[in-house]
């Protein structure tokens, strides 16, 4: 049975291998392994070319949670994924299971470690105040005070909106600067006793491995759509929210179908932006204490593999004490 209090977290760059190792881990763990992904676009149900979801197989393998869970009209938060996520954790704690948390989304992983950004406390006389206040005027007053939380908040959430109003009202900072100090900061304890295990890649091999899968998504290998046949079908349907719009691979394919790339030049772009991504995710691991990294090109995959069952074996890392 499965340490009733740990989680496994498995962290690396996109294109690096960490659903793998989390099949392999689960598989280990005597059926006990239950995987959680913590990427923001896996959980759409309609994007699957462009967002690396776990084969059939790997599915198969262990069973997977958070991916397929809303359709991709709808928004999807980092308080959304948390609470889900946490009450995942609860259950599987309770059955014996051991949670292995695949990530994926830099701030999904904060906020499981650290805990949310939550703010000042509510001021219910403001919230009342701006109970009957149409969301596109909230919206309006939104972008005036703090642009880059307006872009990111959809025009007609009326509880999100009041709520980064009511944060500027009460301290004077726009909420995307509070939050945005709460997604830097570093000296914290993490929750959920985890075990941190980390695949770390040099830049050539990772841009290759990276390049690799964008052909993939444009030429997939099997009958399955490509993603310029994904979007343009999502996009006729209108089923494209604008979270859904921010994928890497959706948004240039959008541009694309817009008729300001040609395809030679939308799959170079694609292929830029995640090489992109992948440099900041490298950037922001290197914020996580207590994380055993293993390097697949010092080793043999089966080694890895085999290096990182041992560390689930052992007592978790003390963050407070752990270095990398």
């Amino acid at each position: 049975m499965a340490d009733p209090q740990r989680i496994v977290v498995i962290v690396g760059p996109t294109a690096g291998g960490k659903s793998e190792l989390a099949v392999a881990i689960a598989r280990a763990s005597d059926g006990d392994g239950e995987i959680i992904s913590a990427d923001s676009m896996q959980v759409y149900r309609q994007l699957n070319a462009g967002t690396a979801k776990p084969t059939a197989e790997q599915r198969a393998a262990a069973p997977h949670h958070l991916i397929d869970c809303v359709d991709t009209t709808e928004s999807w938060t980092v308080a959304d994924w948390l609470d889900h996520a946490e009450r995942l954790i609860a259950d599987m704690h309770a059955r014996g299971k051991l949670p292995i948390v695949v990530g994926g989304t830099n701030l999904y992983l904060k906020a499981l470690l650290e805990g949310m950004f939550e703010g000042p406390p509510a001021d219910e006389a403001f919230r009342a105040a701006c109970a009957n206040t149409p969301a596109a005027e909230l919206h309006h007053r939104l972008c005036a005070i703090d642009p880059e939380a307006a872009s990111r908040i959809d025009a007609n959430d009326h509880k999100r909106l009041v709520r980064a109003l009511e944060v500027h009202h009460l301290t004077g900072q726009p909420i995307s600067q509070l939050q945005r100090q709460w997604s830097e900061s570093r000296d914290k304890t993490y929750r959920h006793n985890p075990t941190m295990i980390g695949l770390e890649w040099g830049t050539p091999t990772i841009n290759r491995r990276i390049n690799a899968r964008v052909k993939s998504m444009f030429a997939p290998p099997d009958d399955s759509e490509d993603l310029i046949a994904e979007t343009q079908r999502l996009l006729d349907a209108n089923l494209l929210g604008e979270q859904a719009r921010q994928a890497i691979g959706t948004k240039q394919v959008l541009d694309h179908l817009a008729g300001r790339y040609t395809r030679d030049e939308v799959i170079e772009r694609v292929k830029i932006d995640t090489r992109r991504f992948a440099k900041s995710q490298r950037t922001w691991l290197k914020r996580y204490r207590g994380v055993a990294w293993l390097n697949p090109e010092a080793m043999s995959w089966d080694l890895v593999v085999a290096t990182a069952i041992d560390q689930t074996c052992q007592p978790p890392h003390d963050a407070r004490d752990a270095t990398r």
